[in-house]
């Protein structure tokens, strides 16, 4: 991974991705007791910054390799991504899904002309049913986060956070980042490291299931207990990837944990005071801006809301916790 593949990823990236804004909302700094500046992914295509990895992804495929189609297992937001990019290639995707997954992302993916598998993500392993999928059919695995060029794609979302961050004046601050596998992460980092060496990445991840942070702190892979039974979905995974984790290891300050209910009461403000739709998993690192002031240093934070595909009853009752 090198910074040179997130600027080509960039390039391919320009013209079908959209550039999201870097927005801040004073009462939202009220809350956090310092500015914050918020980098809204949930308005990306398909609703995540997946789109960015998907598409950079697809486009560096051999074009003979590409036409047999890709295969992708994810809890929705990849899939998504991974779905959309194929249907715009013109080629097949078939997406491997928890069963558990919220009905939108299933049938938002569907939508999107992929074949879905569902599995159980606590008896079966996604990996082993990808790996067969992809040898009998000739599919290519595009994996969530722990590959290079997905990766590179998540960069540019650093590329854009750190043009943004100039205009603003920003030189110096912390830049949470919600944290699953860490490809979204990583590739922030990557970019900052070229572009805005001032701006540190650090993670936000659900209580119970902070492998990341854990690992930051033991400076070894650490796994997590269960694999499921938190609403924020998008950002559970096992452990951090083996090509994400050295990225991390080498530039990310140490890991913040949310709660459920902060991530949804993050949920509701950023719907009162900048009109976003955030997904749980996609407002951790809000959540962690406003209730983990204390670990938080400078005059300003930024966040990412890394996904906005929620369901009506799950939003409902991020609203309820402010009501």
């Amino acid at each position: 991974m090198n910074i040179e593949m997130i600027r080509a990823a960039a390039a391919r990236l320009k013209g079908h991705a959209r550039a999201t804004p870097l927005l801040n909302a004073p009462l939202l700094d009220d809350l956090a007791g310092r500015r914050v500046w918020v980098k809204p992914e949930c308005l990306q295509l398909t609703g995540s910054f997946k789109f960015r990895g998907a598409w950079s992804a697809l486009s560096a495929l051999a074009p003979d390799v590409r036409s047999k189609g890709v295969i992708a297992f994810s809890s929705g937001n990849h899939a998504q991504g991974v779905a959309l990019a194929a249907k715009m290639h013109g080629v097949p995707a078939v997406i491997i899904m928890p069963s558990d997954s919220p009905t939108l992302k299933i049938e938002n993916t569907r939508a999107y002309g992929a074949e879905v598998v569902l599995y159980d993500r606590a008896g079966e392993s996604r990996e082993e049913i990808g790996d067969k999928l992809a040898q009998d059919r000739g599919l290519t695995l595009i994996k969530p986060y722990d590959e290079p060029q997905v990766i590179a794609g998540q960069g540019t979302t650093g590329l854009e956070i750190a043009r943004q961050a100039a205009e603003q004046g920003i030189e110096k601050a912390d830049l949470i980042v919600c944290c699953g596998g860490g490809g979204l992460t990583s590739g922030i980092a990557l970019a900052l490291e070229a572009e805005a060496p001032g701006l540190r990445v650090r993670t936000a991840e659900p209580e119970g299931f902070d492998d990341v942070a854990r690992s930051l702190q033991s400076g070894q892979i650490e796994r997590n207990a269960r694999s499921s039974g938190n609403i924020c979905d998008a950002i559970i995974t096992p452990q951090p990837g083996e090509i994400t984790f050295p990225i991390m290891q080498r530039l990310a300050g140490p890991g913040l944990v949310v709660s459920e209910n902060e991530a949804l009461q993050a949920m509701a403000h950023a719907f009162n005071r900048l009109k976003l739709v955030a997904e749980p998993g996609g407002a951790a690192a809000l959540a962690a801006a406003l209730f983990r002031s204390d670990e938080i240093e400078g005059d300003d934070v930024i966040v990412t809301i890394s996904g906005g595909n929620v369901d009506a009853a799950m939003f409902i009752r991020a609203l309820e916790t402010l009501a």
